[in-house]
């Protein structure tokens, strides 16, 4: 199934200038969200991934059913003030501006191998910042999984 095709683009948001790649069109329609959940499951079925970390909010669409599907737990990044527990933070640059991201310090344990999941990899920060947070608290980061890759912007 060509995913891509199912995945709505919407100029001028959230700011004028910006491309956003909507991906509730895919996930209305059941045939491209069990294929993109197949597709995703498969992969790292035989992976020793010890848990998923889902970034907000669009990562804990994918991540959570992966990490369901795999038996590992699901640990959420989350943006500013949001999670209860004690966090750590990391900042990180936008395509179109600055943001923080956080976790729970005791989230991870020490060389827990970590799958990190999220919608869209556009110029990479979120990314980096999510990593970043992960080893900061002794995870090991397997592999980052995206839906969809910008490749023009060099993520």
């Amino acid at each position: 199934m060509d995913l891509a095709s199912t995945i709505r683009s919407v100029p001028d948001f959230p700011i004028e200038g910006i491309l956003f790649y909507d991906i509730t069109t895919m996930l209305k329609n059941p045939a491209a969200l069990k294929a993109c959940m197949d597709q995703l499951t498969d992969r790292y079925r035989e992976t020793d991934v010890g848990a998923v970390v889902g970034v907000e909010s669009r990562g804990f669409i994918f991540g959570m059913p992966l990490a369901y599907q795999l038996g590992v737990g699901f640990i959420p990044i989350r943006k500013p003030d949001k999670l209860p527990a004690e966090t750590i933070a990391e900042s990180y640059e936008l395509e179109y501006g600055t943001n923080t991201l956080e976790i729970h310090v005791d989230a991870i344990e020490k060389g827990q191998k970590i799958l990190v999941v999220d919608d869209l990899l556009a110029t990479g920060g979120t990314a980096k910042a999510t990593c970043n947070l992960i080893e900061k608290l002794g995870g090991q980061v397997v592999e980052v999984a995206f839906i969809i890759e910008l490749s023009f912007l060099n993520g």
